[in-house]
């Protein structure tokens, strides 16, 4: 059983995940017998709608203050107080004060969301970096193939959310944003402990495509993934009105999620941390509004 490692930009220290729900996780994605109830049940949206009322139930308050107690959350960070949240679900996608996130005003380019982060410098050479065998589909992902040409050499940054973290995603850069597209599709889990054994997940799992012009890096593709438990991904920006760096975008409802932002060949050059420790195969954690590109 492998513990799940990242680089924590933040403290500079590699870091041990804490999973949310591990041993469910690896009975159903890593047990031979978990293959039946994850196809019968776990994959479809009735469960993660199902569960998703749980978490929408005014009981579901009670789990509020032991989860930031387990996973050490700041709760000096919250724009509101613990006990204005009406569900756990209310809590889980909740705002934070503008101080704590900075938006970095050195770069044209933040990070998204709160998250563990991979970046690939050019979107071709990425099935080197996953399990032989396992080819990363771009036209399967962005659901068009005219799409997926024109972004194939450009780069590439998948930044995965977990439970414990802050689940609001915002635009990485300014620019206008289009009408999102809905890909439907079912909710895997995109944890490492499914994505190492079935990295098509990412493009088989409901997502959403936004496409973001800008004025200096040409077209931006901000795509969200749904995954089990995350049945709805809400968009709180207006298509077609200019957003700022690191303006909010969304949000996803309770569980553990993805975004992937995709940009055109030669526009950008990823952080050296992160093009660091993704060619070690290791996540970077960083927060969101910190510096991911230039």
């Amino acid at each position: 059983m492998d513990d799940i490692r990242f680089f924590n930009r933040h403290t500079g220290q590699l870091e041990t995940e804490q999973v949310y729900g591990e041993a469910f996780l690896r009975f159903v994605y890593e047990h031979p017998l978990g293959a039946l109830p994850l196809q019968a049940l776990i994959r479809r949206a009735a469960f993660s709608q199902w569960y998703g009322r749980r978490m929408d139930a005014p009981q579901s308050r009670e789990k509020i203050a032991p989860f930031i107690a387990d996973y050490g959350l700041d709760a000096d960070d919250f724009a509101d107080p613990i006990d204005s949240f009406a569900s756990f679900n209310a809590f889980f996608y909740r705002k934070l004060k503008p101080q704590a996130r900075p938006i970095a005003p050195e770069v044209p380019v933040v990070f998204p969301a709160d998250g563990r982060h991979l970046g690939f410098p050019k979107i071709s050479e990425i099935d080197r970096f996953f399990v032989k065998g396992q080819r990363f589909d771009l036209p399967g992902l962005l659901g068009d193939d005219t799409l997926a040409r024109r972004f194939s050499e450009g780069s590439l940054v998948l930044s995965r959310l977990c439970p414990v973290d802050y689940h609001r995603f915002h635009f990485p850069c300014a620019g206008t944003p289009g009408t999102t597209r809905l890909i439907d599709g079912p909710l895997y889990s995109v944890s490492p402990i499914a994505l190492r054994r079935h990295l098509h997940y990412l493009w088989e799992n409901k997502r959403t495509v936004t496409t973001l012009e800008t004025d200096h890096l040409g077209q931006v593709l901000i795509v969200e993934i749904g995954a089990t438990c995350v049945g709805s991904i809400h968009q709180t920006f207006n298509p077609g009105e200019p957003v700022t760096k690191g303006q909010e975008k969304g949000y996803f409802a309770f569980g553990g999620s993805s975004t992937i932002t995709l940009f055109e060949p030669g526009v950008v050059t990823l952080a050296p941390d992160l093009l660091e420790h993704s060619a070690r195969q290791t996540e970077l954690y960083a927060r969101v509004g910190s510096p991911m590109a230039t």
